[in-house]
């Protein structure tokens, strides 16, 4: 594995190649594939966590306990584009990179193998950089640890690759290291909030629908797909004993479906570590426990529950996703009312739910994660995800993917 330095290139041995960006704190890593005039296409070449997949090149969320990280496939880019720049910055508004320089690895996308690291030295004021980039060159693929840190966040990144922001800041956008400067490109696309002008003095009281990541301090919480809710109430993490609770109906009268929920534990590298389900209803010393089986879904109320004892975790779990799979082989075109809700188990009282309205011909979905942050606290994403599995077993290797 090579130790890039700024400027230094290496040839790509691999088509498909993983760029994952890691920090002591959370970090916002984006994509962007431009031309060879060194600008986007169009604003739908900004990929990043709300416009997750663009041609040839994808994000992958690390879920706060893992890299994020830049998938680019060689192969599937578009003729014109010459070179994908993958950027960072950091979660916290106005944290800059001094005292936590980033490091990226570049790796094979298909096995994980490495083929080489970059750490950007001596960084100071910058709040966003372009850590790497790939890019074509006499007709083969490079990769070049690039490491040019702005002091204006990615809105300066964004302006001068022509990503066009709702709002344009009085002055020019300003790099902390020489930066040619190009005015944004006329389309209009989804706006990556990182990247949006200083928010007006009254912020919305919700994040747009889908968007966004609120907590538990205004009560019950019903999220959207792909939505996230942080376990923090009253400034404090939620680090109580929880329950969540699947439920179901079938579609037609008379058809009985059975439906099982389980819930997949990970460590901070998506190994899997165990599972709990009807066949094991308690794993990691009895933090995580399984209510039974329920083999129709008929009543009222929650059909399975899982009771997760947050603060009797072990260390090494990082992430936890809650599936449901027909073991009968029914689709879940066949299944009505579908949810799943967070409950504190101490007070039963509701704190999240998530109501699956709409559905695909398979026979798995994966309803919810929870995620571990570096501060400890618990974050909550619906997810909704279809899968073609009957048993927990085979949602084990499409569930690590999507942590």
């Amino acid at each position: 594995m090579t130790a890039m330095t700024p400027g230094s290139n290496i040839p790509l041995t691999a088509t498909r190649v993983a760029v994952d960006v890691a920090a002591p704190v959370r970090l916002d890593v984006s994509g962007l594939l431009l031309g060879a005039n060194g600008k986007v296409r169009s604003d739908d070449d900004f990929i990043f966590y709300n416009q997750p997949a663009g041609p040839g090149v994808t994000y992958r969320s690390g879920g706060g306990t893992a890299p994020d990280a830049i998938l680019v496939d060689t192969g599937a880019l578009p003729a014109g584009v010459e070179r994908i720049v993958v950027t960072a910055s950091p979660d916290a508004a106005g944290q800059t990179f001094q005292g936590i320089e980033p490091t990226a690895t570049i790796r094979n996308a298909d096995d994980g193998s490495p083929l080489a690291t970059f750490t950007p030295p001596s960084l100071t004021t910058e709040t966003a950089l372009v850590v790497v980039e790939i890019y074509l060159r006499n007709g083969a693929w490079k990769a070049r640890a690039v490491g040019q840190g702005y002091a204006n966040g990615l809105a300066g990144i964004a302006t001068d690759f022509g990503v066009s922001v709702d709002e344009e800041p009085a002055a020019p956008p300003a790099a902390a290291q020489a930066a040619p400067p190009a005015p944004p490109a006329p389309p209009v696309a989804p706006v990556d909030p990182r990247v949006a002008p200083p928010a007006p003095a009254a912020p919305p009281a919700a994040p747009a629908p889908g968007t966004g990541k609120i907590n538990l301090d205004k009560g019950r919480v019903s999220l959207q797909k792909n939505q996230t809710v942080s376990l923090v109430k009253g400034g404090r993490p939620l680090l109580s004993q929880v329950k969540m609770g699947l439920g179901w109906e079938p579609a037609y009268r008379g058809k009985d479906i059975d439906l099982d929920a389980s819930v997949i534990a990970y460590g901070p590298q998506r190994n899997h570590l165990d599972s709990c389900y009807f066949g094991k209803l308690t794993i990691l010393n009895g933090s995580v426990k399984h209510s039974g089986d329920n083999l129709t879904g008929e009543g009222a109320g929650d059909d399975e529950v899982i009771t997760v004892d947050l603060g009797r975790l072990p260390a090494e779990v990082s992430g936890l996703v809650f599936t449901v799979n027909s073991f009968s082989g029914q689709k879940f075109t066949e299944v009505a009312k579908a949810y799943c809700r967070l409950l504190d188990a101490a007070t039963g009282e509701e704190l999240v739910r998530f109501d699956l309205t709409t559905a695909e011909p398979q026979t798995g979905v994966m309803m919810a994660k929870l995620i571990r942050q570096f501060s400890g606290e618990w974050e909550m994403t619906a997810m909704g995800e279809f899968v073609k599995s009957r048993t927990v077993r085979g949602m084990v290797k499409p569930a690590a993917q999507a942590l």
